[in-house]
């Protein structure tokens, strides 16, 4: 990195791509209603390699308590079925051919507990991932105190920025993570 503003829009874009990762892994988890997007994390052994499950049908919402996969190829129906059985999202498949029906079953006060659990790990690697790219991005600015391409004062107001956005992207994170709280507690 040769200046500060390639540094900093460096550290603002990672924190930015880090922020969508963790509404992606939240997007798996359930919150007692049906999305197609739930499905997302599951790998079906197609072909012989992995493959996720979006690659070997459609995936369709009839109703809000009820998914639907129709698989392309009727020889991997069993494959799907057994990979949505053994995911961790505890859900039972039915068969019907080339459809596939996943009933939603409404989420038990235990289980919505453990949801939060799953979601405030994903919040907290999310911001070790945020103060990592703080602590690259800091070490970029003291790399050029120590070139003599910038001043003491240039590198604390630098360090503070960068700072502030880091402080910025973990409230992000926090608001996220309690607005899934909120969905996953829902009843």
């Amino acid at each position: 990195m040769s200046d500060y503003s390639q540094i900093k829009e460096s550290a603002k874009n990672r924190m930015e791509k880090t922020l969508e990762t963790l509404r992606t892994d939240f997007g798996g988890l359930r919150a007692g209603r049906a999305h197609a997007s739930l499905l997302d994390g599951i790998m079906v052994e197609a072909y012989g390699s992995p493959t996720p499950i979006a690659q070997v049908g459609t995936i369709s919402v009839p109703d809000a308590r009820c998914l639907s996969v129709s698989v392309w190829d009727r020889s991997l129906a069993k494959a799907v079925e057994k990979a949505i059985l053994e995911s961790d999202l505890g859900l039972n498949p039915a068969s019907d051919g080339q459809l596939i029906r996943i009933p939603i079953p409404p989420l038990s006060e235990e289980r919505r507990k453990e949801l939060v659990k799953v979601a405030g790990k994903y919040a907290e690697q999310g911001k070790i991932a945020v103060r990592n790219i703080r602590r690259d991005a800091l070490d970029g600015v003291k790399k050029l105190k120590k070139d003599n391409e910038i001043s003491e004062d240039e590198e604390k107001r630098y360090g503070d920025e960068i700072q502030k956005l880091t402080d910025d992207y973990v409230k992000k994170i926090d608001d996220a993570l309690a607005q899934k709280e909120k969905d996953i507690m829902q009843v």
